[in-house]
């Protein structure tokens, strides 16, 4: 190999160095080096890219939906069970006739087979769900869309042949699970649910006690045993040459496991994703990798290293902090977290959304509220119609981790009630997000207002069930034909606020962003180019009375012209003040079109 690859054998090497000390004798790091390169495509210099450092894969046009591949199914109408096309198929021909000028990608959830947790409990990494699609439906769609796909890297189904393995003790998969000893101390880890973190399992060995961080349905893997790695690593080129685009890492904070210790956010985590990151990068170079990592904030934005670990990172204290704004009427958490947010540098990104298949963590958000804050809004979500998952924290007591409810019933109100505000107050939180630093990430049932499904609960007995709705495309093609319907008057006013952003250079991930002091009911930030030549004021009345904002506060240079764009409306320079309709966003820019 030529001195330049040889470099990147050497990054390799200090990786495995790092994550295997005192586990791999030197032999076998050697030996390992060759063996992942080779199975992330790169056997010679010929093979091998160079990416370039800092450079931004992204720009204001990405904008990322999340979806299951069944959100949307066409069934049979003589039998409500059957389906007469393939969803992803149908998937495909909802996003070219609805969305195709607005989203830029599609993040397809687990898309494999599965036993539990709608698809988190991966059976096969190496196939589609046979009813969902296949291969082909994939790769269609990242034909046409730039194709995010989930990694689940911390766990597999016990259903799975690799577990199987383990349980006869033979084969692939019989040496690749954690397992502790019930007499170990395992009270500092630090888990997001309440069962038993042990599962006895008896293998042809004998009873093992194998490592379950979320169920029991799902099993941890041991990365300390290198051929883990080396079975991702296989994983990982498949879906590059499937079409990945954007890998997201799922649940990749709890990676490795040290019993004694909390077995969350430990340097091996962190080095395995830097390694994730060297091998995908010199192959496929604009390829993006994005953490899911939902914990308190200050340890998320670890993960985006020095500009060498995650492209970008889950922005998971956005949302119970926008969500609180509204309920609350009051930006002052919401300002404060701002302020304290570093701006990413090139080359990384935070990713921003306000709804997704889960809940609306509450642990990024503590720290910011406080647990009377916490509690009330829990309470506020359980008087809209949603439900509220616990964790087990410190001494056994359980905390309030996640908000199950969907996004448009979570905004139909405030702390006081609920009101007529429903349908501004979900725009004005779309908006804000919209107009953040980051790339947006805009979940299907956010797009066409789905409100909760309280049936699925019932059904699934899971309370993430409530905002995972499947959508008959026949019923919900006529609810978006109805112009009254709240589900077309959403989409329409966001595929307008999205087409706007798509075109406004201030509106780069990565341009310029000052928060601005406001007061506690308009929530403001300024977004300025990188080339300085457009600046975009963006400030949203957050409370349910009408308010004004003077002109002198927001400091607009008298010799511009200023535009609302949402409006599109020019701003007199004569006017003293800005009204503004309760939950009304204004993004007022130097420039009147992009």
């Amino acid at each position: 190999m030529g001195s330049v690859l040889s470099a990147f054998q050497q990054k390799v090497k200090h990786h495995l160095e790092v994550i295997y000390d005192g586990i791999l004798p030197q032999d076998e790091l050697d030996n390992l080096v060759p063996l992942l390169m080779s199975k992330i495509g790169i056997s010679s210099e010929e093979d091998c890219h160079y990416p370039t450092p800092h450079k931004n894969r992204w720009d204001e046009s990405d904008i990322i939906m999340i979806t299951y591949g069944d959100s949307v199914i066409k069934q049979d109408n003589n039998n409500e069970f059957a389906q007469i096309e393939k969803p992803l198929f149908t998937l495909k021909n909802f996003i070219d006739e609805y969305l195709s000028s607005v989203v830029s990608h599609v993040h397809i959830l687990p898309f494999f087979p599965y036993s539990s947790d709608d698809g988190f409990s991966v059976i096969d990494y190496s196939s589609v769900n046979q009813s969902l699609g296949d291969w082909e439906d994939i790769e269609s769609i990242a034909k046409d869309y730039g194709l995010m796909t989930d990694l689940v890297i911390n766990h597999c189904s016990a259903r799975s042949q690799w577990f199987q393995n383990f349980i006869a003790q033979e084969g692939a998969g019989h040496d690749f699970f954690f397992t502790a000893s019930p007499d170990d101390d395992t009270s500092l880890v630090v888990r997001p649910r309440t069962s038993d973190l042990l599962k006895e399992v008896e293998t042809a060995a004998g009873i093992k006690h194998v490592w379950c961080t979320f169920s029991h349905d799902q099993v941890d893997f041991d990365f300390r045993n290198p051929k883990v790695l080396v079975a991702f690593v296989d994983i990982i080129r498949l879906y590059l040459e499937k079409g990945t685009k954007v890998f997201r890492l799922d649940a990749i904070a709890f990676l490795w496991k040290i019993v004694g210790s909390t077995s969350i956010n430990l340097y091996q985590t962190h080095e395995v994703v830097r390694l994730i990151r060297t091998l995908v990068e010199h192959v496929a170079p604009n390829t993006i990798i994005i953490t899911e990592t939902n914990i308190p904030n200050r340890e998320n934005l670890t993960y985006l290293g020095n500009a060498n670990e995650a492209h970008a990172i889950y922005n998971f204290s956005l949302p119970p902090l926008l969500l609180h704004t509204l309920v609350s009427g009051d930006c002052t958490y919401l300002k404060s977290w701002m302020m304290s947010m570093p701006p990413a540098q090139n080359g990384t990104s935070y990713f921003n959304f306000i709804a997704s298949h889960d809940g609306i963590g509450l642990r990024p958000a503590e720290g910011l509220l406080d647990t009377a804050e916490l509690n009330t809004l829990a309470a506020c979500m359980q008087s809209f119609g949603g439900k509220v998952s616990w964790r087990m924290a410190e001494g056994g007591k359980q905390k309030p981790y996640e908000l199950n409810i969907a996004l448009i019933d979570a905004l139909k109100g405030t702390l006081d009630g609920e009101d007529e505000f429903q349908l501004s107050r979900f725009i004005c939180a779309h908006a804000i997000m919209l107009g953040l630093e980051g790339i947006p990430g805009i979940y299907i049932h956010s797009l066409i207002a789905t409100p909760n499904d309280e049936e699925k609960v019932i059904n699934t007995g899971q309370n993430r069930g409530i905002n995972r709705h499947r959508w008959d495309i026949n019923e919900l093609t006529k609810l978006l034909a109805n112009a009254e319907s709240m589900h077309a008057k959403v989409l329409s006013k966001l595929s307008m606020l999205i087409r706007i952003r798509k075109s406004q250079p201030a509106f780069h991930p990565n341009a310029t962003q000052f928060t601005l002091q406001l007061g506690k009911q308009i929530f403001g930030y300024w977004r300025q180019s990188s080339d300085r030549q457009q600046s975009i004021f963006c400030i949203s009345n957050i409370s349910n009375e009408t308010l004004s904002v003077r002109l002198s506060d927001i400091n607009l240079i008298e010799n511009n012209m200023w535009y609302d764009l949402i409006e599109e409306k020019t701003i007199q320079h004569d006017q003293e003040e800005l009204f503004f309709s309760p939950y009304q966003t204004m993004w007022i820019s130097n420039k009147s079109t992009g």
